[in-house]
């Protein structure tokens, strides 16, 4: 471990924002959904809820990002450099599988397990997925069996924490 890292479990917390509503396309597929249910126990909702970090959440999802393999070229070098320092031995994650399907490329993904929770709510069980590729470098994705914004009665511009463990 470099001297300095931190070792903890992560909360990262941001506002709820609106998508490009082309994730359902992704999410039907079975191919995930099968792998979807050995993380969440059951068939993940057709979408994702897109959160919006900054600051320091914005470091420790580059963290992420930067451990599922994916980069962050268009981020801050301070950024960059903070995140190398976040150790994440005790977060845990999954492979997603991506698959072709009538020459069509449907890449794979890293899933962190967690739980998302909006003000005093009961927190509900989800993941973060980061997709292989991806244009989001601020907005973490989110899956979970229900549709998050029904089920926390959750509007754009609402803050939400993420807990992973």
């Amino acid at each position: 471990m470099r001297e300095g890292r931190t070792r903890s479990d992560m909360r990262l917390t941001g506002m709820v924002s609106s998508g490009l509503g082309r994730a359902h396309v992704f999410m039907a597929q079975d191919h995930y959904q099968e792998q979807f249910k050995l993380i969440l126990e059951d068939v993940a909702w057709p979408g994702t809820l897109n959160i919006q970090v900054s600051g320091e959440d914005l470091v420790s999802y580059v963290a992420l990002r930067n451990f599922s393999g994916v980069d962050t070229l268009d981020i801050d070098e301070g950024i960059k450099d903070k995140a190398a320092d976040i150790d994440l031995s005790n977060i845990d994650s999954r492979r997603i599988r991506g698959f072709l399907r009538e020459g069509r490329s449907f890449g794979g993904a890293t899933a962190f397990d967690g739980t998302i929770q909006f003000e005093e709510q009961t927190p509900l069980p989800c993941a973060i997925l980061i997709p292989d590729l991806t244009r989001h470098v601020d907005v973490v994705e989110v899956i979970a069996t229900d549709f998050l914004r029904d089920a926390l009665n959750l509007s754009d511009g609402d803050v939400v924490s993420l807990n992973l463990h």
